[in-house]
């Protein structure tokens, strides 16, 4: 019992939370009233969890040696020496296959993205990850990939907004766990991570400040585009805008007034604000796909409004 529970440890179960971008094509395709969708969505984001776990197991295992001069990352199971790298490495490989073969059973194509998922990630934690840019842009595809997952479960296809947005939110989310590192671990940083040496917080900051302004103008674009004002019956997504802005700009205060962002899912988890706006955004979503299929009698800007702005 004590070797399993080092294992579920060592698979972070709260960054799971990470793969409810799997759940995001169930809803903007509003699929969550199709019981088989449900379901299929479901497994995916069971399934991707398993998998991002073993990623977990390998990583904590090549990096046993950094992992123990960090002051947190020294108390993970196996830099703390509570589970073998030799067991950990058997569990990760089974669990992968056995994920890998859910995902192919769910959806071929899904098995394929999850295939990839698994491929840079591994290149991540082996090679990308000591390169610098590239190592958010890999981890910002991962996230992507998750998206992608969960579409070709349910069959549907994301709007290349939405996949834009999904890059470049986790883009501000990698670049701000960066900075806050630097700030927390000053001259011990290079030791626990390396690529933190090619980093400074000033170039970080501009970084966070690029993507954070293309973040929030991408979805506001996606909002009032043609392709999602036909697929949505409404131009009512323009009202998510204010959750999307307040819950990045929320974070940004965290940052930099709380020292927060070197756990994003520490976060997310546990900020009352961030939490309420998560849920709100959510609810108005699902509320303006629900008014636009005509349930509470029809959207509140049709999509033939004088309203509607043309864009692609």
């Amino acid at each position: 019992m004590a070797t399993f529970g080092a294992v579920v440890r060592s698979m972070r179960p709260r960054q799971w939370t990470k793969n409810l971008l799997v759940l995001a094509a169930l809803l903007f395709a509003k699929q969550f009233a199709d019981p088989d969708a449900v379901l299929r969505a479901c497994a995916a984001f069971a399934l991707f969890c398993m998998l991002s776990g073993t990623v977990y197991l390998v990583n904590d295992v090549a990096d046993i040696q950094q992992d123990r001069r960090h002051p947190r990352k020294r108390l993970r199971p196996i830099a703390a020496g509570e589970l073998s790298p030799r067991t950990a490495v058997a569990v990760a490989a089974i669990v992968a296959l056995l994920s890998l073969a859910g995902c192919f059973l769910v959806n071929p194509n899904t098995g394929l993205v999850a295939l990839a998922y698994l491929g840079i990630t591994l290149c991540y934690h082996f090679v990308l990850k000591h390169v610098v840019i590239l190592d958010a842009l890999a981890v910002a595809g991962g996230f992507v990939l998750r998206a992608v997952a969960g579409a070709e479960a349910i069959s549907v296809e994301i709007s290349p907004w939405l996949l834009l947005c999904t890059l470049l939110l986790a883009l501000f989310l990698s670049f701000s766990k960066r900075r806050q590192e630097i700030a927390t671990l000053e001259d011990d940083a290079q030791a626990t991570r390396q690529i933190l040496a090619e980093y400074t917080s000033e170039l970080l900051d501009q970084l966070i400040t690029t993507v954070t302004a293309c973040t929030v103008m991408s979805y506001c674009l996606y909002t009032i585009s043609d392709r999602t004002v036909s697929e949505v019956g409404s131009r009512d997504l323009l009202f998510t805008i204010p959750f999307v802005m307040y819950g990045i700009f929320r974070y940004l205060y965290l940052i930099h007034r709380h020292g927060e962002g070197e756990a994003p899912d520490r976060v997310f988890l546990t900020d009352l604000p961030l939490l309420i706006t998560v849920a709100a955004y959510v609810a108005v979503v699902a509320t303006i796909f629900y008014m636009a299929a005509g349930g509470l009698g029809g959207p509140l800007l049709p999509a033939n409004s004088p309203a509607q702005l043309p864009m692609q």
